[in-house]
């Protein structure tokens, strides 16, 4: 049987036992019971963390509270929100930047590669520049 999260429950001298039960009807036997050895003893509901002297006034917080916004209730988000404070895809800085081309460097590389390939030789190691150390 799954737990319960609002129930009554009879209080003791301030402290919370464990009598409860759905109806008030259940709990009023064992109520009258302990009012004999203690006046204390007082039945409660208990709801969302809170003891209330009924589920009427319990319902009725409720209502009177705000509610919280939901998913299904919020604003809608693009692909592009992100939460947090800048709104920005941190995968970003590492796109390629598109119109520029490629480095006048890599345009080089791929000429000489395709000029040696043009003239139907294979690069060898040799033809490699010594790397820095």
């Amino acid at each position: 049987m799954p737990p319960r999260y609002a129930y009554w429950t009879i209080i003791l001298d301030g402290t919370a036992t464990s009598f409860r039960a759905a109806t008030r009807e259940e709990l009023v036997p064992t109520l009258h019971q302990l009012r004999r050895k203690a006046a204390k003893a007082e039945l409660m509901w208990f709801a969302r963390g809170r003891l209330w002297p009924s589920p009427i006034e319990a319902r009725e917080a409720a209502r009177r509270r705000p509610r919280a916004r939901t998913a299904a209730t919020g604003p809608k988000r693009d692909r592009e929100w992100r939460p947090g404070g800048a709104h920005k895809d941190p995968r970003a800085r590492f796109a390629k930047k598109k119109g520029s081309g490629s480095s006048p460097a890599a345009r080089a590389r791929r000429s000489k590669k395709a000029a040696s390939q043009a003239a139907g030789r294979k690069r060898s190691p040799s033809d490699r520049p010594p790397r820095k150390r």
